[in-house]
């Protein structure tokens, strides 16, 4: 009895983590995972994300580096090309609106080419994240959608 409401406990929490943005998403390109969680800083916003692990990252050279030593070489400030992609942040200065999974007015960090861009994030019916990257209006962007890694 005691495994089958330990199974329960683990079942209930796996869903629940389900229907929110918070958790470990595989980017569109299908390079890197972010986890979303609550930011440390609630200054900085309700949900921040950071790089926890790259698949195949790649040198300025173009040749396959250990994700361990992979820098952000593309950063346009020359002051943060050498700091690690894991553990960098990339989404942050979000505001909450009436939905709980629904963010806007952020910040996200697009490595592969070094800038940064506004954004909104929702969480959609089919458990995907969106997330819509823009300069200036939303209109002016480009969305992606996430997976679920956990």
């Amino acid at each position: 009895m005691l495994l089958a409401a330990l199974l329960g406990m683990l079942a209930s929490s796996a869903s629940a983590q389900q229907g929110t943005v918070m958790g470990t998403w595989l980017t569109a390109s299908g390079k890197a995972q972010v986890r979303i969680a609550a930011c440390a800083d609630a200054k900085i916003g309700p949900i921040c994300g950071t790089i926890v692990a790259l698949i195949e990252p790649r040198g300025p050279d173009g040749t396959v580096v250990s994700p361990e030593v992979a820098t952000d070489w593309r950063n346009t400030d020359s002051a943060l090309r050498g700091r690690k992609v894991l553990g960098m942040p990339l989404i942050w200065g979000f505001k909450k609106t009436s939905d709980p999974n629904t963010f806007e007015e952020g910040q996200i960090y697009n490595g592969e080419n070094g800038k940064i861009y506004n954004a909104n994030i929702s969480l959609q019916p089919d458990g995907k994240l969106r997330l819509r990257g823009y300069v200036g209006a939303p209109m002016f962007g480009e969305t992606q959608l996430w997976t679920r890694v956990n």
